[in-house]
């Protein structure tokens, strides 16, 4: 029997408090399994630092484990909700166009329905004077273009989901995609 494809669960979820994170990642790889696939977390590493590892060490040791991770995978699902800010949290966006750049596709989701220029506010330009783009997009455009040059798609909640950063119907949606995408 075929090892099942390997699917890394990108997303602002690891910031989460533990008892949410696990819940909502618990629910993730549940749906990821009935399509026969398996759920990568990047919490899914036991990492080990020593007392006298300093921060940017230890950083530097999760961005190597996480790699490590994106390379056993076939494909991303990522959470662009919007976190701290307008936009979808940045590590999640680097470990898209990480997956990208590798040739996997990529699928996301987000519960903000805004476009992006209506996040960053209405007059075309933010408080310095600088060009927000308006493109008609959930996110900005590299963001959406890297997903659609992938076979990938962004998929947009039209109503909320039970937690603010995550809606089991929306993932599953993503699954479904990803399941046509890899199956041919």
């Amino acid at each position: 029997m075929a090892k099942p494809k390997r699917i890394y669960l990108a997303g602002p979820e690891v910031f989460f408090p533990a008892s949410e994170h696990q819940l909502i990642v618990a629910e993730k790889k549940r749906l990821l399994q009935e399509y026969g696939f398996e759920g990568v977390d990047p919490l899914d590493t036991e990492l080990v630092f020593s007392d006298n590892q300093t921060k940017p060490d230890r950083g530097h040791g999760i961005y190597k484990a996480n790699r490590e991770l994106m390379d056993s995978c076939d494909a991303i699902i990522a959470n662009l909700t919007p976190f701290r800010g307008i936009s979808a949290d940045p590590g999640t966006v680097y470990e898209v166009g990480y997956m990208i750049g590798q040739g996997k596709p990529a699928f996301g989701f987000t519960l903000d329905s805004r476009p992006y220029r209506e996040r960053a506010g209405a007059t075309g330009q933010d408080h310095m004077g600088h060009t927000i783009e308006d493109f008609e997009l959930s996110d900005n455009l590299m963001i959406e273009g890297g997903i659609r040059e992938s076979g990938g798609q962004l998929l947009v909640a039209e109503q909320p989901g039970e937690h603010s950063f995550f809606c089991a119907e929306l993932f599953q949606r993503c699954v479904q995609l990803l399941a046509h995408t890899l199956s041919g």
